[in-house]
């Protein structure tokens, strides 16, 4: 499940492709199977083992694109291990909401991307999100979790701050929205509830088969309850 639109990335094959906070690695393997040459970067070790045994599986079943490479890192991202104007592209999905001083993570992208380059930066949207966080303290409380919610001119005042200049945004996750109202209802932790179990079945076969019918429903819903926003930026300069 894809948040990030490929196509307004502007991701080529042979481009340089940082993944912050790349987790189980879902942005990464795209741009591996793109042909980019992707560090999945995460401060979890066992997430980046996860993503260098499917990234090795994805190479096996001819997978990758022509000249991909890929390598993971562990690391902050409140001091990336990587020299100025390191990446063609840099994508950092869900992450800023998780980081306390999230003012320093967004230098350091703004940092280590090239002066040609260009960012997808994603984050819960702020109806969806307040949502979440008024039905269950339980979902933003647990350790390493959403510590705030951004209302849209808030981040895009935040990446402008660093030097750069919005391109585009969407929403995203239409869908996803009520799964998560109602995980929120019935407890986050409770997976064996019968309608989240439902629910989650639903998004599992959209996700596989992309049926037309909820294709169509996600693109008309996403602009009044898509889940994520998506901001594309460059440098102003």
């Amino acid at each position: 499940m894809l948040t990030v639109d490929f196509e307004r990335l502007g991701l080529q094959p042979g481009d340089r492709v940082l993944d912050l906070g790349c987790g189980g690695g879902r942005h990464a393997f795209e741009s591996f199977r793109r042909g980019a040459s992707v560090v999945a970067f995460d401060a979890d070790f066992v997430e980046l083992k996860g993503v260098t045994g499917l990234v090795q599986a994805m190479a096996e079943a001819g997978e990758a694109g022509e000249g991909a490479r890929s390598m993971e890192v562990q690391g902050t991202a409140f001091q990336l291990p990587f020299p100025d104007d390191s990446f063609d592209r840099i994508i950092a999905a869900e992450v800023l909401e998780h980081l306390p001083n999230d003012h320093v993570a967004i230098s350091e992208l703004a940092r280590v991307l090239k002066p040609t380059g260009r960012m997808a930066v994603t984050v819960p949207r702020y109806g969806p999100e307040m949502i979440n966080w008024a039905l269950s303290e339980e979902y933003h409380s647990v350790p390493g979790g959403h510590i705030r919610i951004y209302r849209r001119s808030q981040l895009l005042a935040r990446l402008q701050s660093s030097g750069l200049r919005i391109l585009a945004t969407h929403h995203a996750h239409a869908l996803h929205s009520p799964y998560w109202w109602l995980k929120c209802l019935v407890g986050t932790s409770n997976d064996q509830h019968r309608a989240v179990r439902a629910y989650h079945q639903l998004l599992v076969w959209d996700i596989m088969k992309r049926p037309a019918l909820t294709r169509v429903s996600e693109q008309v819903l996403n602009p009044l309850i898509g889940k994520s926003f998506v901001v594309y930026v460059e440098h102003a300069s």
